[in-house]
């Protein structure tokens, strides 16, 4: 009798075992039929940046920063005062120019009056002047010979110096041409030609002088002032950038995608993103250009069966309307 109770009781627990599994088991396939119905896909996310153009102010007159009339952070318009530049070296070529502009009038006006010996002279003057401007372009072209067979200058430079002696030459030339022809009396080819030498003068002064206007440098657009380089005092050459100035009322935003994703972002498609940096702010944007960004930004396939290679598109969009204080460098989100 008591086997028997025994074995019942051992029946008994394991069919109580047995119920619990099978209830365990139902309840973790219901946790698992759950689950796969709340499962959801990953949101795509592309992460672009804000930007926008920008314009880099330069100009013709080598010379010294004087002064500054803006600072970095600064909003300017078209037409603004920017920076002051002078050049005592084009100051001395305004000078000259000016000078031999003068001697050529007068030569010009010997010829149209005759030949005088106060005329003389004064051809006599001109020649003699454009001798010594020779002999310093030769000099400085011997000076800039020297340099650049040491290394020290560009031989943009000393090609610079080499031209600036030839035209000193041709000009002590034609000083002494015009010169010889006061002596002889001046016929009507000679007037012709102290005629052009007075507007070849005049040409030259107006050279001069284009460089002069850009001794103060005004902006060319409006916009803000991202960036000065040099600093007041210091020595900038022909064409080097002083400041750029960003155009925030043109900011526009630039992708990085993978061609597999352009079916969702046609030309003209208005899309939906978020800002970070303004607090999670949404904008509107409309896609506007599309455009490979070449063999560097390919993805490489794996696999010779099954994948293929997959490349890399920069696409842009421009806000629908103005985002307030969005500013380039700021990140973009696309989520699809």
């Amino acid at each position: 009798m008591e086997n028997q109770e025994q074995k019942t009781i051992v029946k008994r627990k394991d069919k109580a075992l047995l119920t619990a599994l099978a209830l365990f088991a139902l309840v973790m396939a219901g946790i698992a039929v759950v689950g796969l119905m709340l499962l959801k896909q990953p949101t795509e996310v592309t992460q672009g940046q804000a930007d926008c153009d920008a314009v880099r102010v330069s100009g013709k007159l080598p010379g010294r920063i004087v002064k500054f009339y803006v600072q970095e952070g600064d909003y300017v318009h078209k037409g603004d005062k920017l920076v002051s530049i002078y050049s005592s070296t084009v100051e001395a070529k305004h000078y000259q120019a000016k000078s031999m502009q003068e001697a050529a009038a007068s030569q010009n006006q010997k010829a149209e009056k005759g030949t005088r010996d106060e005329l003389k002279k004064s051809a006599y003057n001109v020649w003699q002047q454009a001798i010594a401007a020779q002999t310093i372009a030769q000099k400085t072209y011997q000076r800039m010979e020297n340099l650049f067979a040491q290394g020290v200058i560009t031989e943009q430079k000393r090609d610079e110096a080499k031209a600036a002696y030839e035209a000193a030459t041709a000009q002590a030339n034609a000083a002494k041409s015009q010169y010889d022809m006061a002596l002889r009396g001046a016929q009507q080819e000679d007037k012709n030609a102290t005629r052009s030498m007075e507007n070849a003068a005049r040409g030259t002064v107006k050279e001069v002088e284009s460089l002069l206007e850009d001794q103060v440098l005004t902006a060319p657009c409006d916009g803000e002032v991202s960036q000065i380089y040099p600093r007041e005092g210091e020595l900038v050459a022909t064409g080097t950038p002083i400041m750029s100035i960003s155009m925030l009322d043109d900011m526009w935003v630039s992708f990085s995608v993978r061609e597999a994703l352009l079916k969702d972002l046609p030309m003209g498609k208005e899309v939906q993103v978020t800002i970070p940096a303004l607090g999670d702010t949404t904008a509107t944007m409309s896609i506007y250009h599309i455009q490979d960004m070449g063999s560097y930004a390919v993805w490489q396939a794996a696999k010779a069966n099954g994948q293929y290679d997959s490349k890399t598109f920069e696409v842009k969009a421009r806000p629908v309307t103005p985002v307030p204080n969005l500013r380039p460098g700021m990140s973009v989100i696309l989520k699809k």
